[in-house]
């Protein structure tokens, strides 16, 4: 069971964009993430007719560590770690460590 998954809402813990908060678009692989509005950069693209692309430069959001991003507790409105509890019929929910509340998802 993944700890962060797709529709999260996260908080940036390190790196450039320490503080943002943004969504999680969609899963990378199992350790990379890319959340809107975190990690933009500048690519320069080159132009392909064929598909009818024009060439410049523009913004892409690229992924993340998920080790630089907690899960947003919107009790506290801090970033909160998670935990994994099972219920009595079987289901495995998602818990924050600080108030023991499931995670909203």
């Amino acid at each position: 069971m993944r700890k962060i998954r797709k529709g999260d809402e996260v908080i940036v813990i390190a790196g450039r964009d320490k503080g943002r908060r943004g969504t999680v678009l969609r899963r990378v692989d199992d350790t990379h993430l890319v959340v809107e509005g975190v990690n933009i950069v500048k690519k320069h693209v080159r132009p392909n007719p064929m598909k009818g692309q024009a060439g410049g430069i523009v913004d892409r959001t690229m992924p993340i560590d998920q080790s630089n991003v907690m899960l947003l507790n919107p009790a506290t409105g801090k970033g909160d770690r998670i935990g994994i509890r099972t219920l009595e019929d079987g289901r495995k929910v998602r818990v924050f460590k600080s108030n023991g509340e499931m995670v909203n998802a």
